[in-house]
């Protein structure tokens, strides 16, 4: 959204303040301006000059010498120029020696623009320079009178031929202005409009808003005689209103209105057009006007499109429409597409003599969709998309019709066609002034509140403690909503700093984030770094992987509008990313390299999808070099031990995992629960992700830990008795588990055991073939006496015997 401050100031009339100053309060105040535009940047000592004498240049065919009267004294300075347009008696804007032009041919530009010097052109002198509309910072656009390649000619614009020589240029042009850019909100449809923007440069600014007063207008007949109207689809147009115009004159708009157009970057065109482009800004209310004689059987019929339908737009395209379109069609074809843009078959020409204007509201959901289907962006449509309030358009279509009075254009048809069978009512919020101060934090009494209301145009009932919002703020809907226009224009600035009073005061994090924070301290402690992998991964990595073809981890859930094919699923392991990211490491010859990811993976519940999957957060480890199986999962029980598991995991060796070592894997078991696997990655994985050494993995069910976890500490203090050790050395075969052996251990020993340690595994010549040996330290402690022999020795008696009918003996 873009506006020109002179076009503001018609609006708020006693706003003085510079660009910047204007810069500052409005983006404090809610309105961001994202920047301006200076028109007289750059632009000095530019005045009015008088042509008396032209001669030709004695040594250079293209050149003349103009003798040019530059102020009422009758004093004239030498111009020397290549200018073909120039004859004598022509008013034209001149540079004096010194002066600063925006743009030139010539060298030495600056940050201030151009400088003019006295100087020589074939040998023969130059007091100055005769300006095109370019050198003044402007375009044929905004100055359609100007010569598109020659000097800007004032005298032949009415409006300037009788300018006073000598008088400010800048200031007869109406440059000595600033073009505004906003970032309006969509919530914001109102400040899509000069009025909309008014407001609230006269609420930030404690001025009076001062907008057009729209008076009534039209003659004795009735539009219903020229026109009907049906609404096919009131969803999707709750209201529609018409006027007519007959006896039209097509000719230039006025001065005034041009320059405004054109500030804000629209082309002028013709009277016609450019009093709906002025509503459309003023308002920001798009209208569309119709060749009333193109119009059959005079009806307009809003309607949706049919499927596979064809209409040519008033660009020339020929465009394709489905049955999802909104259109505005006569009684025998379409004429226009709704919101976006009319039909060439209805375009307005100059021959037109009766013309139909529109103003109406679309629903925004389908302007936005059916331009997107249609490749088509346009201004109206921009505006429409954010949803208009329909209260405002035959407000801004008597507006036009005022317009068109005034400018001689046409005459108007008494009464208008106005469809809206359900009228928008203002909403009614209670404010309560303590509430608002408890969000906010501070202590704004509730007459100043009322006042900040009210310069919004809201009406506010203090008995009541209601404020009643008027259909053009979309955006205020709850206390919350009041809260911030009070914040916003009492000053962001002047509100301190403080906590909010909850019990949320002490901030903190979540469950969730406390147990990843745990995760990530352990690992980074054992050297690991962390990675960030694709939630999007290639349905190949499964086959990289050895997935069997029925594995559930091969049920993923497939991306509607994939990149490609590398990034066509979501992932249901992080393990591709993974061995990737570590195969990455290897090939560029890096060493002893541990990686760790905290990722979510996406297990669909069925496929197709009828819910949302379930979305699980794994903790996935990967490292080679230093280290091996043992080293993984004594970093998984550290892992367990920090995260709040009180008790000892099992390892069961039947993980079943495809792409582990079928030999050196295991699943972790919590309680009966799975919550990790770890293990050797197969030989054939590693060679699939090219990873020329041993390579282990784990993947730890962050979900599954954080349900069982429990970070609650207890104190216990100093043992006060001594206690007593006992090693044990084991012969077995290699199938028995150690995790077997420790279970007898902690089983038989009972409330005595404090602590056991496997200190040697021993597989040799000393032993039959197929057995090993595994030694134990065990520590006995009781808490309320000191131990006897014969306790420890029972103990001991239990666990061996236990041990014997496992097939396990004493090793001698």
């Amino acid at each position: 959204m873009d506006t020109s401050f002179s076009w503001i100031k018609a609006y708020v009339p006693d706003l003085d303040c510079t660009a910047q100053e204007y810069t500052d309060a409005m983006t404090l105040s809610g309105t961001k301006v994202e920047g301006f535009t200076e028109f007289d940047k750059n632009l000095d000592k530019i005045v009015v000059g008088k042509i008396n004498k032209i001669e030709k240049h004695p040594d250079a065919d293209k050149l003349v010498i103009c003798q040019v009267q530059v102020d009422e004294d009758g004093k004239e300075v030498q111009i020397v120029t290549g200018a073909s347009n120039v004859k004598e008696g022509q008013k034209v804007p001149v540079v004096l020696d010194g002066g600063h032009v925006a743009s030139s041919h010539k060298d030495g530009e600056s940050e201030n623009g151009f400088k003019i010097k006295k100087g020589k052109l074939r040998g023969v002198e130059s007091f100055g320079m005769m300006c095109s509309i370019e050198e003044l910072g402007s375009t044929t656009d905004m100055y359609p009178d100007a010569a598109k390649d020659g000097i800007y000619i004032l005298s032949d614009n009415p409006e300037y031929k009788d300018a006073k020589i000598g008088s400010d240029v800048v200031e007869l042009l109406g440059l000595h202005d600033v073009r505004f850019e906003y970032e309006i909100t969509s919530n914001r449809v109102d400040c899509f409009g000069m009025i909309g923007i008014a407001r609230e440069v006269a609420a930030t600014f404690g001025k009076e808003l001062v907008v057009p007063e729209v008076k009534e207008t039209g003659n004795s007949e009735d539009v219903n005689d020229y026109i009907s109207v049906e609404v096919k689809n009131p969803e999707l147009c709750p209201r529609y209103t018409a006027r007519v115009v007959k006896n039209i004159k097509i000719a230039p708009s006025p001065e005034w209105m041009q320059r405004r157009l054109a500030s804000v970057g629209i082309r002028p065109i013709n009277n016609i057009v450019d009093i709906t482009n002025y509503v459309m800004e003023e308002y920001a209310q798009p209208m569309h006007a119709y060749d009333l004689d193109k119009i059959e059987d005079k009806k307009i019929i809003v309607r949706k499109a049919d499927k596979g339908e064809k209409f040519v737009t008033l660009d020339g395209q020929e465009r394709e429409l489905d049955d999802t379109m909104l259109m505005i069609c006569d009684g025998k074809k379409p004429v226009g597409i709704a919101g976006i843009m009319g039909g060439e078959n209805s375009m307005i020409t100059d021959d037109v003599t009766t013309m139909l204007f529109e103003a109406a509201t679309f629903d925004g959901t389908n302007i936005r969709l059916s331009g997107k289907k249609l490749g088509m962006r346009t201004d109206a449509q921009a505006k429409f998309e954010k949803g208009l309030d329909p209260n405002n358009a035959i407000d801004a279509m008597n507006r036009a019709c005022q317009l068109v009075e005034e400018l001689g254009a046409g005459e108007v048809v008494g009464g208008a066609i106005d469809y809206y069978p359900v009228e928008k009512e203002p909403i009614v919020i209670p404010y309560d002034a303590d509430k608002i101060n408890a969000l906010l934090g501070t202590d704004i009494d509730e007459t100043t509140m009322v006042k900040y209301f009210e310069k919004l145009d809201l009406t506010v009932d203090t008995d009541k403690k209601e404020v009643i919002v008027p259909t053009w703020r979309q955006d205020l809907e709850r206390l919350a909503d009041l809260a911030e226009e009070v914040a916003r224009f009492y000053g962001y600035d002047k509100i301190s700093m403080t906590l909010p009073k909850s019990s949320a005061t002490a901030g903190g994090l979540s469950e969730k984030l406390k147990h990843e924070k745990a995760a990530r301290i352990v690992v980074e402690g054992y050297g690991f770094n962390e990675g960030m992998t694709f939630s999007f991964e290639s349905p190949k990595v499964y086959d990289k992987l050895n997935l069997p073809e029925d594995d559930v981890l091969r049920k993923s859930i497939k991306i509607t509008n994939p990149l490609g094919e590398d990034y066509s699923v979501m992932r249901t392991s992080a393990l591709g990313g993974m061995l990737t990211s570590l195969s990455t490491n290897y090939n560029r010859r890096n060493k002893n390299v541990r990686l760790y990811e905290l990722a979510n993976v996406y297990l669909p519940k069925q496929l197709p999808l009828t819910e949302l999957p379930d979305e699980r957060m794994q903790l996935t480890l990967g490292m080679y070099g230093d280290g091996d199986f043992f080293t993984m999962k004594g970093i998984i029980e550290t892992l367990m031990s920090k995260l709040g598991l009180k008790k000892k995991a099992e390892y069961d060796p039947e993980a079943g995992k495809a792409f582990l070592h079928p030999g050196r894997q295991a699943k972790v078991m919590y309680d009966g629960v799975q919550i990790a696997y770890l293990g050797e990655v197969h030989p054939v994985v590693q060679k699939n992700f090219a990873i020329g050494e041993r390579t282990y993995i784990a993947v730890v069910d962050m979900k599954a830990i954080m349900d069982m976890a429990d970070f609650e500490v207890k104190y216990e203090g100093v043992p006060k008795f001594p206690a007593m050790t006992r090693d044990i050395s084991l012969s077995m075969k290699k199938e028995v588990l150690a995790g077997d052996i420790e279970k007898v251990i902690s089983k038989k020993g009972g409330k005595l055991v404090e602590s056991y340690e496997l200190f040697d595994v021993y597989e040799g010549s000393q032993l039959v073939k197929g057995f090993k040996s595994l030694a134990y330290k065990i520590v006995f402690r009781a808490k309320d006496h000191t131990l006897k022999d014969d306790e420890v020795n029972a103990a001991m008696d239990k666990i061996i015997k236990a041990l014997a009918e496992m097939d396990v003996e004493l090793r001698q």
